[in-house]
């Protein structure tokens, strides 16, 4: 038997859809179920042939558990080894060589010192000229957020000097970058999953959260709708993401890349709606049903990018 397990925490409603699809249209020998973890021992396999994690990046203990599965054979989506080194300002930094448009950035140290270190630890650390970086990235209003992390959280839109201290003194120890505004006039949430699977949603971030999905079609004979399309391939292939979100902003007809690093993005059937929801799950069900079947015992089945299998 090839089990399916989905590894989470509050969500409710994709999880049971994901599973009841899988178990729905499987053949012989697939069947999905909620992970169950007990006892984690070193170089013990789990009985799962695929895990899809949603709920790690919160939970440290179930990062070191998937870990441990993959090196024991489980495909393990996303890639854990992977997702603990990544961040936001790496990504964007890879986006440049790919090439996909992304908003001009400046890495910010943290307003306070780490623990355990002192002055001395920044002997190399220069003095920041603000008004050049500002300059940089095209004037106020700008937008600081935490070079890693996601779910909105710390993220300020600031319009003057006195509003980026402002906010600059609040981070603490959080590691920060400032980025430029783009003024979009379209915008779109796309997931993505394994292989070549893209569902681009028009997207409104402006809107209450429950109202952000618009309610209209993109259709692939639109220049910008392709262009968006083909990044999300990019950016994904790159990273080697199995399920991700990207978030692109539409300025002068550039779709910017602004958010692609959501390896547990929303999925739930109040937020992003029934049409959305149908997508996801069907997709997850049969990228993880193909991940199963082609599994083989005694070796690693995660995906590696092609960012770390072009290095030498």
């Amino acid at each position: 038997m090839k089990k399916i397990g989905i590894l989470f925490g509050k969500e409710r409603s994709f999880p049971q859809a994901f599973v009841d699809r899988v178990n729905a249209i499987a053949p012989k020998g697939v069947q999905a179920e909620f992970a169950q973890v007990d006892e984690v021992v070193q170089g013990l396999r789990t009985p799962y042939a695929v895990l899809i994690d949603r709920i790690s990046q919160d939970v440290p203990f179930y990062r070191a558990y998937l870990k441990n599965a993959a090196i024991t054979g489980t495909a393990v989506m996303n890639h854990p080894f992977w997702w603990s080194a990544d961040e936001k300002f790496f990504n964007n930094s890879l986006a440049l060589t790919l090439p996909v448009a992304v908003p001009k950035t400046v890495l910010l140290p943290s307003y306070e010192r780490p623990d355990d270190t002192s002055d001395q630890s920044f002997t190399n650390l220069k003095w920041m000229d603000w008004e050049k970086i500002v300059a940089y990235l095209g004037g106020f209003p700008l937008y600081m957020k935490p070079h890693s992390g996601g779910g909105w959280k710390s993220v300020y839109k600031v319009n003057s000097m006195d509003e980026l201290f402002n906010a600059y003194h609040e981070t603490g120890r959080l590691v920060m970058m400032l980025q430029q505004a783009i003024d979009f006039d379209r915008y779109f949430r796309c997931y993505y999953l394994h292989g070549d699977h893209v569902h681009i949603m028009p997207y409104e971030p402006r809107n209450p959260h429950h109202l952000r999905y618009v309610r209209e079609s993109a259709s692939m004979k639109d220049p910008i709708v392709k262009r968006v399309h083909d990044d999300v391939l990019k950016l994904n292939h790159a990273l080697g993401y199995d399920f991700n979100t990207v978030e692109f902003a539409v300025q002068d007809g550039v779709p910017y890349a602004i958010d692609f690093c959501n390896p547990a993005p929303d999925a739930a059937v109040d937020s992003v709606g029934e049409e959305n929801f149908a997508w996801i799950v069907q997709t997850a069900a049969e990228v993880a049903i193909e991940r199963a079947l082609k599994h083989k015992n005694g070796q690693m089945n995660i995906t590696w990018g092609e960012f770390v299998r072009g290095q030498y």
